[in-house]
């Protein structure tokens, strides 16, 4: 009998360890989980803060260009006014550099929010939205260059979106084959890109 409670109280303790040990597994995951989470959350707001830094680049070069009058929103003077932007701001950011604005850390931000897309419960969604485009031959697009003409971008799912940071309006996403764009809207400028991020 005494035998048999010394085998029920080792069983007992044994049985102890192993969810001690379990829970503080599980509390190692929460930890590992909530330093992502901090790592993501200053990942996007050191991108933001770069990217506000460009789009007062951006503002203060427009401010140089004579505005565009109602009468003369004809689409060759929208086209050359946009042009024109482009060129200033170009060479105003001289020398821009691919990761000028996707900053080490914030491209591991932005790698884990696109991988949590496209493998969480919304991604049948995403992959369809990516299905949607016109297929691609391989494209070069180099940073501060202006988008080139005739060449298709897919739109950014939008449970995508809702996990990346809200842009300026200046500035959007778009998607070209498995690369991650940072557009200006207004100067068709690729202003920075991911490569080869997007599944």
């Amino acid at each position: 009998m005494k035998a048999t409670i010394r085998i029920a109280g080792a069983a007992s303790c044994l049985l102890m360890a192993v969810l001690l040990a379990a829970g503080g597994a599980i509390a190692g995951q929460g930890a590992a989980s909530g330093k992502e989470q901090k790592e993501d959350a200053a990942g996007f707001k050191e991108f933001l803060d770069r990217a506000q830094d460009y789009v007062k680049l951006h503002k203060t070069v427009e401010a140089t260009l004579p505005p565009l009058k109602p009468k003369e929103e004809l689409p060759e003077m929208i086209s050359a006014h946009q042009q024109a932007l482009a060129r200033k701001i170009r060479q105003a950011r001289l020398p821009a550099e691919r990761h000028d604005i996707f900053t080490k850390l914030s491209r591991e931000a932005f790698r884990r929010a696109i991988r949590s897309t496209f493998q969480g419960p919304e991604a049948d969604h995403a992959i369809a939205t990516l299905q949607q485009g016109a297929p691609l031959k391989e494209v070069h697009l180099k940073v501060n260059e202006v988008y080139p003409d005739g060449v298709p971008h897919t739109t950014v799912p939008p449970t995508l979106l809702q996990n990346l940071p809200k842009l300026p309006d200046e500035l959007e996403y778009c998607i070209v084959g498995r690369d991650l764009i940072l557009l200006d809207v207004r100067a068709n400028l690729v202003v920075d890109l991911l490569k080869g991020i997007i599944p």
